[in-house]
C-alpha cells in the first residue's frame, strides 16, 4: 500500500508538469477524485480499523484478565512504518551530521533569511550539511504547522523554520540519540509483550489466552504505524498542487491582474480558475475576505463542533479527581512531572530535555519536538489525533482536551500529568 501510494505520487509530479491554465484545474480535480479512491479503498481502511480494533482488544482483555490498564500504549512504541515518528528521529540524525561543525552551528544560530542553504557552502563541511538538509526536505519538506491548509508556508518554502528544532536537538542530545530512542522504545514494547504472555500462561486456559494475545500484538504492531501515512501522502499531493497553482498566480502577478501573489489564497478554487481564464479579479472582494480572515483569527473556536456546525459543551466525568486538578482526556498512559513550557508557535519553542510541552494543538509538524519533551498537554485532540499517536509511540504521557490549558498553566510552572486517567496538576 505504501509502495502504490508513492508510485502514484511520483506519477502526479511527472504528469502535472504538462498542465497549465484552466486545464490545470481540471487535472487537479480529477487527481483528487482518483486519490480519494486510493485513500478510502477498503483495504486501506481495513488496515486502520484492524489496528484500532487490536488496540481496543488488547486494552480490554488485559484489563479483564490481568487487571492492567492501557497496555496498548506501551506496545505501540517503536512500531514499523510510522512516517511521522521517523521524521522526528531523522531530524535527530540531521543534528548528528551538523554537530561536528562549530562554525556552521554558530552561523545557523544567527540566520534570519531564507537563503542560508546556499551560504553553507562557504564553510568547511558546508556542502555535506547542505546536502543532508536538502535530502530531509525532499522527504518531509511539504509539511508545516496546520499543514492541511494549502496556503500555509511549507518547510520547503522556508527551511529556516526547522532551524530552532535542529539547534535544540544539537544542544539537548548526544550523538546517536535517534537510534537509542528507537531501540529503547522497541525493547520496552518487547519486554511488555513478554511479561504479558508469561502472566497469561499462568491463568486458566492460559495457553489459548497467550496465543490469542500474541496474534493481536503482532497485528497491532504491524499495522499501527500506518495510521500516519495517509496524511503524509495527502499533504504531499497538496504541495504538488500548490506548486503548480502558484505558477499560475505568479503569471497573474506579472500580468498585473493581482498585486500580490498571496491574493489568490482569498479565492475559492473555482474563482481562481475563472480569474486565470478571464484575467479579471474583484479586488474589493479580496480586501473584504482579508478583513474577514483577520477577524476570524481573533476568535476562539469551540473545543467540539459537529459536521453540521453544532457546538457541544459538557464536563468530564472523572472519579476521584485530585483537588485543584484540571481534567482532560488521557491518550498516552504514564505519570510524569516537569517544567511546563507553554508554546503557541513551534518556531519559538525553547525546550530542554525533560520539559512538558503545553500548547493549543499539535499536528505532524509539531512531533519533532516530542523527542525532547517527557510529556504533552494540549487544548484540542483525541485518542487518534497525530499528537496522541506519536506520544504513545515515543512513550510520552499525554493529556489532551484540557480547556484553556495555555492560559491556566503558566510557562515555567512545575506540573504533573496523568496520561492514564487524564488530568493535570499545577504547582505540585
Amino acid at each position: 500500500m505504501i509502495r502504490d501510494a508513492e508510485e502514484s505520487l511520483e506519477a502526479l509530479k511527472k504528469d502535472i508538469i504538462a498542465e497549465s491554465g484552466t486545464g490545470l484545474f481540471d487535472f487537479i480535480l480529477e487527481d483528487i477524485r482518483q486519490s480519494k479512491q486510493l485513500i478510502f479503498h477498503t483495504q486501506h481502511m481495513g488496515v486502520l480499523l484492524a489496528a484500532m480494533n487490536a488496540s481496543s482488544w488488547l486494552n480490554d482483555k488485559m484489563l479483564e484478565w490481568l487487571g492492567e490498564k492501557g497496555v496498548a500504549d506501551v506496545l505501540t512504541q517503536s512500531v514499523s512504518n510510522n512516517i511521522t515518528s521517523k521524521m522526528g528521529l531523522e531530524l535527530l540524525d540531521l543534528a548528528d551530521m551538523i554537530r561536528p561543525h562549530e562554525e556552521i552551528i554558530t552561523y545557523l544560530q544567527q540566520v534570519k533569511t531564507n537563503g542560508f542553504l546556499n551560504d553553507l557552502q562557504r564553510f568547511p563541511g558546508g556542502e555535506d550539511v547542505r546536502s543532508a538538509i536538502v535530502a530531509f526536505l525532499e522527504k518531509y519538506g511539504m509539511r508545516c504547522a496546520s499543514e492541511i491548509d494549502i496556503t500555509k508556508t511549507r518547510w520547503n518554502e522556508n527551511p529556516s523554520i526547522l532551524l530552532p528544532i535542529i539547534l535544540t536537538n544539537i544542544k539537548n542530545f548526544e550523538y546517536g540519540a535517534a537510534k537509542q530512542k528507537f531501540e529503547k522504545g522497541l525493547q520496552d514494547a518487547l519486554k511488555k509483550e513478554e511479561t504479558l504472555l508469561e502472566r497469561l500462561k499462568l491463568l486458566a486456559d492460559g495457553e489459548k489466552k497467550a496465543k490469542d494475545t500474541k496474534g493481536m500484538i503482532d497485528l497491532f504492531r504491524n499495522f499501527a504505524g500506518y495510521r500516519e501515512y495517509p496524511k503524509y501522502i495527502i499533504v504531499s499531493r497538496f504541495f504538488v498542487y500548490k506548486q503548480a497553482l502558484m505558477k499560475e498566480a505568479l503569471a497573474l502577478t506579472k500580468a498585473g491582474v493581482i498585486s500580490d501573489i498571496d491574493d489568490i489564497f482569498y479565492l475559492t478554487f473555482e474563482e481562481f480558475r475563472e480569474v486565470v481564464r478571464t484575467h479579471i479579479i474583484d479586488k474589493k472582494l479580496i480586501h473584504q475576505r482579508k478583513e474577514a480572515f483577520e477577524h476570524y483569527q481573533r476568535l476562539t473556536p469551540p473545543r467540539v463542533i459537529t459536521s453540521e456546525g453544532e457546538t457541544v459543551s459538557g464536563k468530564y466525568k472523572h472519579e476521584d479527581l485530585p483537588s485543584g486538578a484540571i481534567p482532560g482526556l488521557g491518550v498516552s498512559s504514564g505519570i510524569v512531572e516537569g517544567r511546563a513550557r507553554v508554546v503557541l508557535n513551534m518556531e519559538n519553542a525553547d525546550l530542554e530535555d525533560g520539559d512538558i510541552l503545553v500548547t493549543s494543538f499539535t499536528d505532524p509538524s509539531w512531533t519533532p519536538l516530542f523527542v525532547t519533551i517527557k510529556g504533552l498537554v494540549t487544548e484540542v485532540g483525541g485518542l487518534m489525533t497525530h499528537g496522541a499517536v506519536i506520544a504513545r509511540e515515543y512513550g510520552l504521557p499525554a493529556v489532551v482536551g484540557v480547556e484553556n490549558a495555555t492560559k491556566v498553566i503558566k510557562d515555567g510552572q512545575k506540573i504533573r500529568i496523568n496520561g492514564m486517567d487524564g488530568f493535570v496538576e499545577i504547582d505540585i
